[in-house]
């Protein structure tokens, strides 16, 4: 082999492009209710009563901020709420290419060279999340990006999701 042959890439061979299979709606969807109720139980246990504690103190914590009322404080839990779920997915995703949920079904995330997406492209993919911060409606548009996000998993012929896209071009795969 010369120089410039060994300096060329390689194309994956046919049992590498066979070994990713994309993983299917109804799998993912397990990954992602195992991964709400894991999150549900840390918000509950840990972030909750901390909160709760700060906003109902009425000293120069959360409540004397906010005055102790509890309008401002739901935003700012909701926010909150936000974004440990948007880093968990993110951090995650982008660091071991799983999520506990993904971890359990055997699914991975990938980005478009096959490699655990950017932190970056992790978080674009999950960023729907932050809908929840708008006040009554938050929720019905997260609801909405669900139904939307499994209608185009399941029209795609690669089970690649609007979310997938918006990202960058992730995709979730079997691994075993």
């Amino acid at each position: 082999m010369t120089e410039s042959e060994s300096d060329q890439p390689t194309e994956p061979t046919s049992d590498e492009s066979a070994s990713e299979v994309s993983a299917d709606l109804g799998t993912r969807f397990l990954a992602r209710l195992i991964d709400g109720i894991l999150l549900a139980i840390v918000f509950m246990v840990i972030i909750v009563p901390i909160f709760v504690v700060a906003i109902f103190s009425g000293s120069a914590g959360f409540g004397g901020v906010f005055g102790g009322g509890l309008g401002l404080g739901n935003l700012v839990g909701s926010i909150i709420f936000a974004a440990v779920i948007i880093g968990y997915f993110a951090f995650l995703e982008s660091s071991r290419g799983q999520t506990i949920g993904k971890m359990i079904m055997k699914l991975k995330t990938v980005g478009p060279d096959g490699e655990n997406p950017s932190f970056e492209m992790a978080a674009k993919r999950n960023a729907w999340y932050a809908l929840g911060i708008i006040p009554i409606l938050g929720g019905l548009a997260q609801l909405a990006v669900v139904v939307y996000i499994a209608i185009t998993i399941s029209q795609s012929d690669t089970n690649t999701g609007w979310h997938d896209t918006f990202a960058g071009g992730t995709r979730v795969i079997k691994t075993g």
